[in-house]
């Protein structure tokens, strides 16, 4: 039987993990309380902070949930904890850098309702600090195993309408908790980075799917809070960009893909070496070889519980190099229901 339109509200919970945000929390905050739908409830998730930058939770004329962790537990550990406690059918993850637009959640609930046949949807991310670019319109896998936000850099007027994603970012990102929870959440081992991208692949091997919504609108710093080019992101971005790669991909596609991905990481090494990084790099490759067999366990978990077709992942994962080097978006065509008689 075909999914129908849902008439009854959606509950939705505001997840945000929070570590030395500084001023962000609070915008971020702000941002929720000036929502046209209020969320149902907001947690937030205080990895050991040492700003006092949580006492925002406590300051403002919002009602909200603070978990104090006590220690940096990392994104994924943190956002896993708080989805336990979470009440609502949907968990919305949001970055504390990233700041809603005041109908943001209004346009996620309405998706939701007309959407039942998809499990997860992303926001559409607008560069905080140049407004007038993207940030990001859908994660896209690549087969060389590189994934990377769609129109990263873009104009804000190449916007793509809405359109089924490999996997929603998780800056701000909208899963189905039952389905969260069924897929075990967010990978702790990665700790921080491409864990959105590996929870958006265990997603689509389990024959889910996600939407990007074009109007469900964030303003995003882009690694406010760790740097886009700081050792931190460089060394858990690549190591884990290595692992979902190998926990992943099917068997077929993993041997077609495999000279490809390691082409891809020789050309990475030269031109972090360039830039001054190849240090950080190589550290990176070495503990992704060295938890290599763990994720491989994990794989052998991933595809027995398979669902998708071989040919269906294949056809969701970019190949082109030309879009990978444009950083293009790749949204297809949404599929609709059908009513049945």
């Amino acid at each position: 039987m075909s999914s129908q339109p849902s008439t009854r509200p959606a509950r939705i919970t505001v997840i945000i993990v929070n570590y030395n945000s500084g001023d962000r929390l609070r915008r971020c905050l702000a941002s929720l309380a000036a929502q046209t739908r209020p969320a149902d409830e907001i947690i937030v998730v205080d990895n050991g902070s040492r700003d006092a930058s949580h006492q925002a939770v406590r300051e403002m004329q919002l009602s909200a949930t603070l978990i104090d962790a006590g220690k940096n537990l990392g994104f994924a550990v943190a956002n896993n904890r708080a989805a336990t406690k979470a009440s609502g059918d949907w968990l919305a993850f949001l970055n504390p850098d990233a700041y809603p637009l005041p109908d943001w959640l209004s346009e996620i609930e309405a998706a939701i309702l007309k959407r039942p046949q998809y499990d997860a949807f992303g926001s559409l991310q607008i560069d905080a600090n140049h407004p007038e670019r993207l940030d990001g319109a859908g994660d896209v896998f690549h087969g060389s195993g590189t994934p990377y936000r769609g129109h990263f850099g873009w104009p804000v007027e190449a916007a793509p309408p809405d359109g089924e994603c490999f996997s929603p970012c998780a800056a701000a990102s909208v899963f189905r908790k039952t389905t969260f929870d069924a897929l075990g959440g967010f990978e702790e081992s990665f700790f921080c980075y491409c864990e959105d991208i590996d929870l958006g692949y265990r997603l689509r091997l389990s024959g889910g799917r996600a939407l990007q919504l074009q109007n469900a609108r964030v303003l995003h710093e882009g690694s406010g809070v760790t740097g886009r080019h700081s050792e931190f992101s460089i060394y858990h971005g690549h190591r884990n960009r290595i692992w979902t790669f190998i926990r992943n991909t099917p068997a077929p596609i993993f041997l077609l893909a495999l000279p490809y991905h390691l082409c891809v990481n020789l050309y990475l090494l030269v031109q972090n070496t360039l830039n001054g990084r190849g240090g950080v790099f190589i550290r990176a490759m070495r503990d992704a070889l060295a938890g290599a067999p763990q994720q491989w366990k994990a794989r052998k978990n991933i595809q027995a519980s398979r669902r998708a077709s071989v040919a269906s992942i294949f056809a969701a994962i970019t190949w082109s190099p030309f879009a990978l080097l444009r950083r293009r978006a790749d949204l297809r065509a949404v599929k609709e229901t059908t009513s049945e008689p």
